[in-house]
């Protein structure tokens, strides 16, 4: 007979202890199951796919407004639930979107109507700048440079016509980017208001949201970095433009609008830092010389103190020095262009970050 506090040979013992889910080899790489290993191969075709079929517009609207969502509706939930949260926090955002849009464009309008008078010195004082280059140097080159301001005028129109079907299809490229903009929006809206917490997931499902939780992760840490760094670098550069070049030298024209100019440029890192800096300089080359050597020094200090700045802030953020995304961003430009180039950050923050969560670097 079987004592009834005994076990029968035939039956089995479990054993209750914690076992490792996934394994590690002798480097101390964990062993990726065939869900998970489709997961990052998934997500690399789709980050591919996004550049390649023009798609980068939509998905960083989509980011930002899921991003922008969550980052509200905690400081709302305090007096309703969450999910009313963020349906209100959605519509703040339309709101508030609508409103800076609105506002923009008829600043812009307004600004440019005003500031018409600062385009014509703009050209005449290139003209008198070229007039002095003209004797300097050679003639075959000297022949190709307009004569006065109304010639340069004629030889812009006869660009424009020359060029007039590219300069449509820019206008159609550019309205189908906005369009995607306002889709990425609705889409990042809707996905953060039906999100549940709390929901079990089937392997694969929980896989995929791993991936675009660690990409929303990584967008979040570059783009806000990128705006602190960005609103710094303005900051100074309103203040060397507004009030004190005008102390030493002359008020550059169109100086609101380089500042305005140098924040938008400067969310793109390190190249967008050149390129307001390069337009800065040309247009005081316009006013002196001094006034341009001036500028130069100015952003040359500005610019060391931006590598601080990056290395402390964006690389911090994502474990990465100025040299990783230089090189990525070029990588990324031959491959896809100036959509790489605004890509390249998110993306290589994104890939860095699931290799350290893979102890592979």
């Amino acid at each position: 007979m079987v004592k009834r506090n005994e076990a029968p040979e035939n039956r089995q013992v479990h054993d209750l202890r914690p076992r490792p889910v996934r394994p590690a080899d002798e480097a101390g790489a964990p062993r990726l199951s065939v869900v998970e290993a489709g997961s990052y191969a998934s997500a690399v075709l789709a980050l591919w796919a996004t550049l390649e079929f023009k798609l980068l517009g939509a998905l960083l609207a989509g980011m930002l407004v899921y991003q922008l969502v969550h980052a509200i509706s905690p400081l709302i939930e305090r007096h309703t639930s969450s999910q009313r949260a963020r349906w209100a926090a959605v519509v703040l955002l339309s709101t508030i979107i609508v409103g800076v849009l609105t506002g923009v464009t008829v600043g812009v309008i307004e600004h440019f109507e005003r500031d018409m008078p600062g385009m014509q010195k703009v050209l005449d004082q290139t003209m008198a700048f070229l007039d002095h280059a003209r004797g300097r140097i050679p003639d075959a080159v000297a022949a190709y440079l307009p004569v006065d301001v109304g010639q340069m005028k004629v030889k812009a129109v006869s660009l424009m016509r020359e060029h007039a079907t590219q300069l449509q299809q820019g206008g159609k490229s550019a309205a189908r980017v906005f369009g995607h903009i306002v889709i990425g929006m609705i889409i990042g809206a809707i996905v953060a208001v039906g999100e549940q917490r709390g929901t079990r997931r089937l392997p694969l499902a929980r896989a995929f949201v791993a991936r675009v939780s660690r990409f929303a992760d990584a967008f979040r840490r570059i783009v806000f970095a990128q705006v602190k760094i960005s609103a710094i670098n303005t900051a100074f550069t309103g203040v060397y433009l507004l009030v004190a070049l005008p102390l030493f030298h002359s008020t550059l024209p169109l100086a609101k609008t380089l500042v305005i100019v140098t924040f938008v440029i400067g969310l793109l890192p390190v190249i967008g830092n050149l390129i307001s800096n390069t337009l800065i300089v040309a247009i005081a080359l316009t006013v002196s010389l001094p006034a341009a050597i001036t500028s130069l020094a100015f952003l040359v200090v500005i610019h060391k103190l931006e590598y601080f700045l990056n290395a402390r802030i964006v690389g911090g953020e994502i474990e990465a020095r100025s040299w990783e995304l230089l090189v990525a961003m070029m990588v990324m430009e031959a491959a896809f262009g100036i959509p790489g180039v605004i890509a390249a950050p998110i993306f290589y923050a994104y890939v860095k970050r699931e290799l350290v969560s893979l102890r592979l670097v």
